[in-house]
């Protein structure tokens, strides 16, 4: 037999959890540390990364992943005439 509580004193919980759309973007960013971090981290370590850190993280590699398509795209911009590129555009147009 439970002690009766006293009225207006409920221990409801507070916090449900994350919704499933929640989970998702969670654990897609984890996987993408962990990912491009290229071995750096494990699973575990990212998990259990306080969220500050973490965010500082994600920060970083989204800055080093668009440096470097930024500058992959001048070396291409540079490297290819850009009738050429108009040539591949015509003949990929036909094979739709």
């Amino acid at each position: 037999m439970e002690a009766p509580l006293p009225p207006g004193f409920k221990l409801d919980q507070t916090f449900f959890g994350f919704e499933p759309k929640d989970r998702i973007r969670l654990h897609e960013s984890l996987f993408n540390l962990v990912w491009l971090g290229e071995g750096r981290w494990s699973w575990e370590t990212i998990y259990h990364m306080p969220i500050p850190i973490r965010k500082l993280w994600i920060k970083k590699l989204n800055d080093i992943t668009d440096a470097k398509a930024q500058s992959n795209q001048k070396r291409t911009s540079k490297n290819v005439p850009s009738h050429s590129l108009n040539a591949n555009r015509k003949n990929a147009s036909k094979f739709k």
